[in-house]
């Protein structure tokens, strides 16, 4: 019976394996039919051409589907993030029936997760995070985003390329390319809900702080493959990666430093409180830019560091009155771009890619679960070694569980060139490893904090 299974499982992936040789048909996101290349390349200018009243009319939808979700969400007893992915879904079918254009496109997606909500949520998580926790959990975290971080994609992207076992449509490089893309955490659905339940701040602090961190070492990562991938250079050492990498990563942080510097610099004389909200969006944006576009450094990296020390500086600077106002003000601008993102992610979702692609998408759950088990466990428990107070093992249980994936994955899975045969399977992997956390991981964290007893 059991050599039986092993056959069935076989012939399961070599079928599937086979398909990956083949190139995937192209989708428009907004309307789900199939359309050739030279379509597909005329579509990127369509939000551009959208008219303002499209536009505003999109923004609405959007902000009524957050506020209908949230009573729902409690209603299902599910987490608010995943009852969005659903509605978004929902509300994209309804549209394409319609014969309305969303105006969402795969190539447009990665511009707008990264250019217009990315810079908006790091800087809120960095801006709010307890700056003491931090500091204090800085060695773990820092293990957590860079080292952790470099092993869940390696083990990843092993555990793909011999799951898959089909070198010719799935190389190496492909398997490495979805190993940096997963592992990526995006624990917004399950930090919230802990606050919630009332676990150890320190936990969630940890969490939060390895997502922020880590985001900018997995797309450091994920350009360095793709460049691999695309053949852009022609020889590659382990010496230039580690180079290219150390440049990309301080050079975000020192472009953060100086700006989170000049504008807390800039708000002393200004002493305006709204003046003061104004300024911090400014930065949430100005420092992402100034990394991304005139130095070609991380600008994840460079708006987490703007964040923190210009929290830090109006914490000294402004009284208690102006500082909830400003905190106000950022947990607004951060819940409608937290519940945008998850939103949209509904309406990029295409039944297709879980009928072609479900034992690849299987594979990859499997294999970023063990990895980041490995990471997660192997990291902290050596640090624990050399810490006076090592993070305890029912602390790192829900660490391994909770590093859910999410927009920061999609919008890599998507931004790959569709030159590359095995683009499609990529996002696909993406695409069922992020709704696994969603529905599967997220919903039942509750449960597993309950199991280990650590609520407060």
């Amino acid at each position: 019976m059991r050599i039986i299974l092993i056959h069935v499982l076989r012939d399961a992936i070599y079928t599937h394996a086979v398909a990956y040789i083949q190139p995937a048909p192209l989708y428009k996101l907004s309307s789900r039919k199939k359309v050739g290349l030279e379509e597909l390349a005329g579509s990127s200018n369509v939000i551009v051409n959208m008219s303002v009243e499209h536009v505003t009319a999109a923004f609405v939808v959007l902000l009524l589907l957050a506020f209908i979700t949230e009573p729902i969400s409690r209603l299902v007893r599910l987490p608010y993030s995943s009852v969005l992915v659903i509605a978004g879904y929902l509300a994209s079918e309804l549209a394409v029936m319609s014969g309305v254009d969303t105006g969402i496109r795969a190539e447009n997606f990665h511009d707008l997760i990264f250019y217009v909500f990315i810079p908006v949520l790091v800087f809120e998580s960095a801006y709010k995070i307890n700056k003491n926790l931090l500091f204090e959990n800085i060695i773990p975290i820092i293990i957590l985003a860079v080292i952790g971080l470099l092993l869940t994609a390696s083990l990843t992207a092993v555990g793909l390329y011999y799951g898959i076992a089909h070198p010719v449509g799935y190389p190496l490089i492909a398997a490495l390319l979805t190993g940096s893309i997963l592992a990526a955490t995006d624990p917004v659905a399950v930090v919230a809900r802990l606050r919630e339940i009332g676990v150890p701040e320190r936990l969630s602090v940890l969490l939060e702080g390895e997502s922020l961190f880590n985001d900018a070492t997995a797309i450091v990562l994920f350009g360095l493959f793709l460049s691999m991938a695309l053949s852009l250079e022609s020889s590659v050492t382990a010496s230039g990666v580690i180079v290219e990498f150390m440049k990309i990563f301080f050079g975000g942080l020192a472009t953060g430093l100086a700006t989170g510097l000049t504008a807390g610099l800039a708000n002393r004389a200004i002493k305006n409180t709204l003046m003061t909200g104004v300024l911090t969006l400014i930065v949430a944006y100005g420092s992402y830019l100034l990394a991304e576009e005139l130095f070609e450094v991380s600008g994840v990296m460079s708006t987490l560091v703007a964040a923190i020390v210009m929290s830090v500086m109006l914490r000294k600077d402004s009284n208690e009155n102006a500082t909830l106002r400003n905190e106000y003000l950022w947990d607004v601008i951060g819940h409608i771009a937290n519940a945008t993102v998850f939103i949209i992610m509904g309406v990029t979702i295409t039944l297709s890619m879980f009928e072609e692609r479900w034992l690849a998408m299987l594979i990859a759950i499997g294999a970023v679960l063990i990895a980041r088990a490995a990471s997660t466990y192997g990291s902290l428990s050596l640090l624990g070694l050399l810490q006076k107070k090592p993070v305890d093992l029912r602390c790192q249980t829900v660490m391994v569980w909770g590093g859910l994936r999410g927009a920061v994955a999609l919008a890599l899975a998507l931004s790959i060139p569709v030159t590359l045969d095995y683009w499609w399977t990529i996002q696909s992997i993406a695409f069922g490893v992020v709704l696994f956390t969603l529905f599967i991981q997220a919903p039942t964290i509750r449960l597993l904090v309950d199991k280990l007893g650590l609520r407060n």
